[in-house]
């Protein structure tokens, strides 16, 4: 330890602290490198995975896969157990909770930017990504077709302005990736799809705000019904009646979104069950990212709550 003075002020300076060496961003390179894992169904349900085995996977040190993976754990994209994280296996209700937040956010988003995709190069990318699954379909690629699926929800978030708005459309449509790389297996199911972003494509070329969001609703209302399949859960269905949102046109809660609001609601918003029918963008609504506010569940409680506060003020509101 040395001593010096710095304006009269005795300053101790401790020796053989070595600077740190890992370079910036690792840790979001590993989580980026598990995510597309997740995506890809390259992680099984239920599979544990163990910090050593994947650093040496990945040719890095234990710390930056132990932080990945609790961030992944923090968005309920992983769960732990004891001492090791697995990837969880969704139950009916979690489906439920997610596709009421896709339900709500995906359509609002895709209305904001059909302005935009009207022009050809502007919407370059989606259009490439559409030629890519209807190649890999024709050819029976369902790895192709997978990533060629989640190229074209890059492409046409990539065109949204708000970015927290697109992190957490990312988040959940993550939440769903393990089981796509099943559904995406079933030659059936890739023909819904692409004809499902066929017809969101064309609405975006005509610029058509109103019709792509209509189409992106009907969309994930098949993927929905094929995750439920794939995984037996639509059995759970036997005897209810209509689901939260997506099994009729304005069963869903409705919601304002940060960013995606501001005018009187269309037949279309809420058939989309976006806004409720007559409303107008109220208080912003922000899925905050607190503590268990990312896992399904909570965000979609705390989105209905703040419609429920939305529709009260309208209800008050003199006419």
């Amino acid at each position: 330890m040395q001593t010096s003075r710095d304006g009269g002020v005795e300053v101790r300076v401790v020796q053989g602290i070595k600077p740190v060496e890992r370079a910036p961003g690792l840790v979001e390179q590993v989580y980026e490198a598990l995510r597309a894992q997740l995506r890809g169904g390259e992680l099984e349900v239920g599979q544990p995975l163990q910090e050593l085995q994947l650093a040496e996977r990945l040719g890095v040190s234990r710390t930056p896969v132990r932080e990945a993976m609790a961030r992944l754990a923090s968005e309920g994209l992983l769960a732990t157990e004891r001492r090791s994280y697995t990837v969880p296996a969704l139950t009916r209700r979690d489906i439920d909770d997610i596709y009421e937040l896709r339900f709500l956010l995906e359509p609002a988003a895709l209305r904001r930017i059909a302005p935009l995709t009207a022009d050809r190069a502007a919407r370059a990318s989606i259009d490439a990504a559409l030629a890519d699954a209807a190649s890999a379909h024709r050819d029976g690629d369902s790895a192709g077709f997978r990533d060629a699926n989640v190229r074209y929800r890059a492409a046409w978030l990539a065109l949204v302005p708000n970015p927290r708005l697109v992190r957490t459309i990312e988040l959940y449509a993550d939440h769903m990736q393990h089981i796509r790389a099943l559904t995406l297996g079933d030659a059936g199911v890739r023909a819904i799809v692409l004809r499902g972003l066929q017809r969101i494509t064309a609405a975006l070329a005509a610029g058509d705000g109103d019709a792509a969001a209509t189409a992106l609703h009907a969309h994930l209302t098949e993927a929905r019904r094929a995750f439920l399949q794939a995984t037996g859960l639509d059995a759970e269905a036997a005897g209810e009646g209509a689901s939260r949102t997506g099994a009729a046109p304005g069963a869903g809660v409705g919601a304002d979104v940060r960013g995606c609001g501001g005018t009187a609601a269309s037949a279309d918003d809420t058939a989309a069950g976006a806004i409720p029918a007559g409303a107008r963008a109220g208080p912003a609504v922000s899925v905050r990212k607190t503590a268990g506010a990312t896992r399904p569940r909570a965000a979609a409680k705390a989105v209905r709550a703040a419609a429920a506060g939305v529709n009260r003020k309208r209800e008050r509101t003199p006419r």
